[in-house]
């Protein structure tokens, strides 16, 4: 099978080509891209419509316009970092190629079994979400590996052999191996693969002692057989998008996202696991808001990024967003959890609901106002593009409403139609309610606000915080738009917007650093741990890590490792994640590792039980590299607006429920504000990529930065 071209460049990001980088961020509804220049801090932004059919076209359309706007030629592009939603995609809309699974004699079903748990007691028509692999294709094979990872029974070569052999004649694509306690001892494991790949070569094969190398037979192999189901797919993908690069003379490296917040090169994410981007846009621009918090002294931020068809809300404490080690995808029901496939994985931890844009508002079978979560998406989109959508959206409400300028959207590259949103929201909103249009059209945006609030309140809950110490950092096409009304609802205080916030997510893919995340299961009771066992399992992690990194280009000296484990009561049936202490670890640092146990115990749950022994499940390590340094000098290219006097640009009739109706709205232009200056709602901000709104009684500046900063009234 020939290299296929993410593999073909190796070392580049450090070794060769210019000093530019560019972040590509592919959205539902918009693909948004930054050109930087590290050094300098030079930016230039590009917002372009996607192209679900294929990604790959609206990115390399937004990377042709984004360089000609810089007059950058792509030979000084030194690397392209990229989020994507092909992964997710193709598991939510079941899109994926045929795919296999050889698994352990007696755990067939193990997909349909579960856990064996309901996410909601009470519905007697509870469903869960068809296995992607369907019964016919899965295949059980003799051999077993007890926990402690002994060999109890050999391994049936010939059954595995076989095996391979239909799930070829089938037509599978991909196969998957998950077999009992692998994470023990993966030899097993390792010897399929090399019996599948002679016996079906061509096909792609993912180990469940590789892609997620830890205790839970369900879990385990549903994220193995996920990683297999997308890595024809995500290759496919980054082949398309690296050519594409490659004919528009791009010469550097190309570099994706992951889940958890780091990158790493297209080659790791496509072969060994590329179930790890399937987060990869959310995190980009929670990054993006750690980054801007660190950089203007606000270190504890409530991330707020609306875009076309989701929104998407992080807390972000002391510079830094948490980090889970699982969480779920394609979900029956969007809003519960349990009723979706749980992939053990790092990811950011952040919460993400169906409030965007392009999101459609319709009655209910009631008579009851709703917004969301399906989506108009790029195509056809808002009744406003004139793209053939006919229902009415958030931005429909938000141009009715006086809120958008509708020859100013996208810098004027792209006009608004009014009446079109105002018959969609009249037709299927105002008239049935039998209100007026802007009650209807107000009420749909203060709809979603309140969807995105009480999201925002669970998910602050959920970590034991209060709203009101966070500041607000609001980005997204939307959601400057709609963050001061959530920060009131919320209490907040303050409301930052940062220049650019249009495109921010695509930033944060430039600030991220070279990561990687491993774990292995490593059971035992804290006080009888073999510690010269554990100690070699480190070791054994930290060479995995450090040699993906060393691919990307990051010296050895340069790599941070920090290792932490999961750790629970004895009894309990989950556990928690506790950093473990600095150094060679032993029988003395046991007393330490109580210590930190206790803590992250009482942080989440606000007690904690001394007298109990501890049983250690999962050893995990972080490796990352350097960020780089966060230098921004945004330059405007966002089409003809006039600029007034410390950047007002004239007055607009506005609909505000804090206002009692209609009233006159100081316009200003983003790229002209003076910054010594304070300036009073209500107002419009407008940028080329985005429009920030300041409610009545709101004040706001700009800072050193270039951030709008507002105060909400206390």
């Amino acid at each position: 099978m020939p290299r296929s071209k993410i593999e073909k460049t190796k070392h580049r990001l450090f070794t060769r080509g210019g000093d530019w980088l560019v972040g590509i961020d592919i959205g539902g509804t918009f693909t948004d891209l930054t050109l930087w220049r590290e050094g300098k801090g030079t930016l230039y932004a590009e917002k372009v419509l996607s192209t679900p059919e294929d990604p790959s076209l609206g990115a390399l359309k937004g990377f042709r316009s984004l360089l000609a706007k810089g007059s950058i030629s792509s030979d000084r592009i030194r690397a392209v970092i990229h989020a994507t939603t092909v992964a997710t995609n193709a598991v939510i809309e079941r899109k994926g190629p045929l795919t296999g699974l050889i698994t352990t004699k007696g755990f067939r079903d193990v997909l349909e079994l579960g856990t064996g748990l309901r996410y909601d007691i009470y519905d007697l028509y509870i469903a869960f979400p068809e296995p992607l692999i369907p019964r016919a294709l899965r295949y059980e094979v003799g051999g077993r590996i007890d926990p402690s990872g002994k060999t109890i029974a050999p391994l049936a070569e010939d059954e595995i052999d076989a095996a391979a052999r239909k799930l070829k004649r089938a037509g599978v694509k991909s196969i998957a191996v998950s077999f009992l306690h692998s994470y023990a001892n993966p030899e097993h494991e390792r010897k399929a693969a090399q019996i599948i790949s002679k016996a079906a070569p061509g096909i792609s094969v993912s180990l469940s002692s590789q892609v997620s190398a830890e205790a839970r037979e369900f879990e385990r192999t549903v994220t193995t057989t996920i990683d297999a189901y997308v890595k024809p797919l995500v290759e496919n993908y980054l082949d398309r998008l690296a050519g594409g690069l490659g004919k528009e003379g791009f010469r550097g490296e190309l570099f994706v996202m992951l889940s958890h917040g780091g990158i790493a090169r297209a080659a790791e994410a496509a072969k060994v696991f590329p179930v790890r981007i399937i987060e990869s846009g959310p995190a980009a621009g929670v990054l993006a808001a750690g980054a801007l918090g660190r950089l203007i002294g606000r270190p504890d931020l409530l991330s707020f990024d609306m875009g076309g068809t989701t929104a998407k809300l992080c807390l972000i404490q002391n510079g830094e967003p948490a980090v889970a080690r699982e969480f779920e995808v394609a979900r029956v029901r969007r809003f519960k959890r349990g009723s979706g496939f749980p992939l053990r994985i790092p990811a950011i931890e952040l919460i993400e609901i169906g409030a965007g844009g392009g999101s459609i508002a319709r009655l209910d079978d009631l008579g009851l106002l709703k917004v969301g979560p399906d989506s108009s998406g790029a195509n056809p989109g808002p009744a406003c593009y004139s793209q053939g959508g006919t229902l009415p959206t958030v931005t429909d409400a938000n141009l009715v409403l006086g809120y958008l300028n509708p020859n100013y959207f996208l810098g004027g590259d792209m006009a608004l139609d009014e009446n079109a949103s105002r018959r969609a929201i009249n037709e299927h909103c105002a008239v049935p309610l039998k209100v007026t249009l802007e009650e209807a059209a107000a009420g749909i945006c203060d709809l979603v606000s309140e969807n995105m609030a009480d999201a925002a309140r669970v998910h602050i809950a959920e970590q034991g915080e209060d709203p009101r110490r966070f500041s607000l950092m609001a980005f997204g096409g939307a959601g400057p738009l709609h963050a001061y009304s959530v920060a009131a609802k919320l209490g907040i205080r303050e409301l930052i917007c940062p220049a650019g916030a249009g495109v921010i997510s695509s930033l944060g893919q430039l600030t991220a650093p070279m990561a990687f995340d491993l774990v292995q299961t490593h059971y035992g009771l804290v006080d009888e741990l073999d510690w010269k066992r554990f100690r070699k399992s480190q070791a054994d992690l930290s060479k995995e890590a450090k040699s993906y990194l060393k691919l990307a280009g990051v010296p050895e000296k340069q790599i941070v490792l920090a290792y932490s484990a999961d750790i629970r009561y004895v009894g309990q049936g989950y556990e928690i994640r506790v950093p473990l202490p600095v150094g060679a670890l032993s029988a003395k640092s046991i007393p330490a590792i109580r210590r930190a146990f206790w803590r992250e115990y009482q942080k989440l749950y606000g007690r904690s039980v001394d007298n109990v022994t501890l049983e250690m499940v999962n050893l995990r390590l972080s490796a990352r590299g350097p960020r780089p340094s966060l230098r921004l000098n945004w330059q405007h290219t966002g089409g003809a607006h006039g600029e007034g006097k410390a950047g007002l640009i004239g007055k607009r009739r506005i609909y505000l429920r804090e206002a009692g109706g209609y009233c006159n709205a100081d316009v200003y232009s983003r790229y002209s504000l003076a910054t010594a200056r304070e300036y009073r709602g209500p107002a419009l901000v407008e940028e080329r990529e985005s429009t920030t709104l300041i409610g009545k009684s709101g004040k706001f500046s700009v800072d050193s930065h270039g951030n709008l900063v507002i105060r909400l009234k206390s």
